[in-house]
């Protein structure tokens, strides 16, 4: 089978066999690959603690016709191992993977989505951020990445600009006072500013922010990604807020 080497980042992991695994992984210039690594499960294996969830590394595929096949693995940066043990961080980077791999396609490349990925779980390794901050930062380039951001800085109906202080998810975003529909949010000035802050990368006004309108632009952030995505992330359940 041919062989081809790329960087990725190990989303996802499920058992096959007795010894197996399926490993799903983003990768830098092949977009999003599952591949079987054989017998990763056995103690002897030679690769299994490199193929943990968030670790970026540098692997080797053999080509197959549904399933590829780890060959080798080479540790770039052993994010998995610094967010074991500290569950905020754990809980958030799982978002993370589980949002890059509903945002990409098989065998489609993404570099964008790649780097934002391994942005943010090298951000979120390091606990220079909150690592809500750090998720809900990931979330909203991601789906700006992917054609989905939400209007912050004019109304998402008539593109009237200003900072508006109503939010509705079905119509896009921030939304002035004519085109706002019934039922839509009426989120503190502050929310919407971190919001605009974390899309941008001004993380000392992030940083500044205090809880409450950190809590509202995690809500409203993981209401218009699942708006787009059509059903929900199960790892924002676990997420400390």
């Amino acid at each position: 089978m041919p062989l081809y080497r790329d960087d990725a980042v190990v989303l996802r992991l499920h058992k096959l066999g007795e010894a197996d695994r399926i490993v799903t992984l983003l990768t830098k210039r092949n977009g999003r690959v599952r591949a079987v690594a054989k017998g990763i499960r056995k103690t002897t294996s030679r690769f299994g603690a490199r193929l943990e969830p968030f670790n970026h590394v540098d692997v080797q595929l053999a080509t197959g016709r549904s399933l590829h096949v780890v060959s080798q693995v080479e540790t770039i940066s052993p994010y998995g191992r610094d967010m074991a043990s500290d569950y905020p961080r754990y809980t958030a980077a799982s978002a993370i993977v589980e949002a890059a791999e509903r945002l990409t396609e098989d065998h489609e490349p993404s570099l964008r989505q790649y780097l934002l990925a391994v942005g943010a779980l090298r951000t979120m390794s390091t606990g220079e951020h909150s690592s809500s901050l750090v998720l809900d930062a990931y979330l909203l380039r991601a789906m700006a990445v992917a054609g989905w951001a939400p209007a912050l800085h004019e109304c998402a109906v008539c593109g009237l600009p200003g900072e508006h202080r109503a939010f509705s998810v079905p119509a896009g975003g921030a939304v002035c006072g004519t085109c706002k529909p019934a039922g839509s949010a009426s989120p503190a000035p502050a929310s919407m500013m971190l919001m605009r802050a974390l899309l941008s990368g001004d993380w000392e006004s992030a940083d500044g922010s205090d809880p409450a309108p950190r809590r509202e632009a995690s809500g409203l952030t993981a209401a218009h990604l699942q708006w787009h995505l059509e059903r929900g992330l199960r790892s924002l359940k676990l997420v400390e807020r």
